[in-house]
């Protein structure tokens, strides 16, 4: 976490305009209020409404990355840019989608982990090169070669999502939800 407060508040549930109740709507739990995130990102509802479509391929099916792959790669972006709130979120998704605990952890570590296979040290290290340079070297884009093309995209789309997801989080000042821990490695604060 960047920040100790929200530079952009949550709204309160009750107070929600017919406009942002709809926005947030797809992405409430029935009986649960809706996650920090999209309490904040509701103060522009046409806003939310496009971002979630986008993550909506994101963490799809329609994503060719496995979801345990998929993780990695939203957890190793969200830990490359101190997106306390994001790791968080998806440590849990990340072990729901059949990750280790010691996986997790090994996000934080990189590609040299010993954990990983050829294919998920690749994927660590093309978050390494997008998140620091914009850009997949020709040695990591092979490495990703039985990806397919549409594994590689898939990649690089998961990677952009998630930087700007962790942009959005870290300068807003989303703040964690109740109950929910503070990685200490991602305590920038």
């Amino acid at each position: 976490m960047r920040l100790r407060a929200p530079r952009i508040g949550p709204l309160d549930p009750a107070s929600l305009s017919e406009e942002q109740a709809g926005a947030v709507a797809s992405v409430t739990r029935e009986g649960a209020a809706p996650l920090n995130i999209f309490l904040t990102f509701a103060r522009a509802p046409e806003a939310l409404r496009r971002f979630l479509e986008w993550g909506g391929y994101v963490l799809s099916r329609r994503n060719s990355l496995d979801p345990r792959r998929r993780e990695i790669a939203i957890l190793r972006t969200g830990y490359l840019c101190g997106s306390g709130y994001e790791f968080g979120q998806h440590e849990r998704i990340g072990l729901a989608a059949g990750m280790t605990e010691a996986e997790v952890a090994a996000t934080k570590e990189g590609a040299g982990a010993e954990c990983w296979d050829d294919i998920d040290r690749a994927i660590v290290r093309a978050c390494d090169e997008l998140v620091g340079d914009h850009f997949v070297s020709d040695a990591t884009w092979a490495a990703l070669e039985p990806l397919g093309d549409k594994g590689r995209m898939d990649v690089v789309f998961t990677v952009g999502q998630y930087t700007q997801v962790s942009m959005m989080l870290n300068s807003f000042g989303v703040q964690l939800e109740d109950g929910d821990r503070l990685d200490p490695d991602l305590d920038r604060r």
